[in-house]
């Protein structure tokens, strides 16, 4: 695991995490209610939770929807150490290109944290391979249990934590098992979900984190905040994936490279 909000660079030497935040920015322009939770666009809160708890070792760019390739051009992710990702009424309109560049880069080892209802973002999607459905309903208390406190996501996070009103997800969720489960949650009507999930696919590490309704103040509560910072830190690779060497191995191809 490299330092705590730092990656090496090609030398060895600790730079900044390179954080871009992808958000479809529709519900904030459409919607006053969620106008008056994230006024500047969750993109904008989720940035101000990176730096309040990564500072300068972080570095963030943001990438909307309207953008050209949705903000998410070759050389933007090729940039890119981690990438959040909020998305929830446009999920169609996401360009199958960009996508296809998205799921490569993560193979290849950048980070990927799909935030709530982007389990149904076509990159989650592409990558989990399966349908991602839940069960849902509206404005329910949440208790976020940690199920693996040793994790780094988990550091410094309260056991549990309280989301007074929250989007009830519940199970079952249709993802392929977890490598590695770090929270549960438990919903004042009764359902469990699995609400914290760490996957590896190819070189890249991924975090799917459940909570984050629109219209719920979410991504204002310190803990919150601590987690997807905690979750930065953790899914940037801790070095630069070297290029394979792939095709036609004639004999004793590896005693003259």
């Amino acid at each position: 695991m490299g330092l705590a909000g730092s990656r090496p660079d090609e030398r060895g030497a600790t730079v900044a995490i390179r954080a871009t935040i992808w958000n479809e920015y529709v519900h904030e322009r459409r919607d006053a209610p969620v106008a008056k939770i994230y006024p500047n666009g969750i993109h904008v809160t989720l940035g101000e939770a990176l730096r309040e708890h990564l500072g300068d070792e972080v570095e963030i760019r943001y990438a909307t929807l309207d953008q050209p390739c949705h903000g998410l051009t070759t050389e933007v992710l090729e940039q890119t150490d981690v990438l959040l990702w909020w998305g929830h009424v446009a999920h169609r309109d996401v360009s199958d290109e960009v996508v296809a560049d998205v799921v490569e880069r993560v193979r290849a080892g950048m980070g990927f944290i799909p935030l709530h209802s982007a389990l149904k973002s076509k990159p989650f999607l592409t990558l989990m391979g399966t349908t991602c459905r839940i069960n849902y309903r509206h404005d329910e208390r949440e208790l976020l249990w940690t199920v693996n406190p040793g994790h780094p996501i988990a550091q410094g996070i309260p056991h549990p934590v309280i989301i007074p009103e929250q989007e009830m997800y519940g199970e079952f969720f249709d993802i392929p098992a977890p490598d590695e489960l770090v929270f549960i949650s438990s919903f004042s009507g009764g359902e469990v979900f699995r609400s914290g999930c760490c996957f590896r696919r190819g070189s890249g590490r991924i975090f799917y984190f459940s909570p984050g309704h629109e219209t719920n103040p979410v991504y204002h509560q310190p803990e919150i905040r601590r987690i997807i910072a905690n979750a930065v830190r953790w899914a940037c690779p801790d070095e630069a994936v070297p290029e394979q060497r792939y095709g036609h191995a004639p004999a004793g191809w590896f005693e003259t490279s």
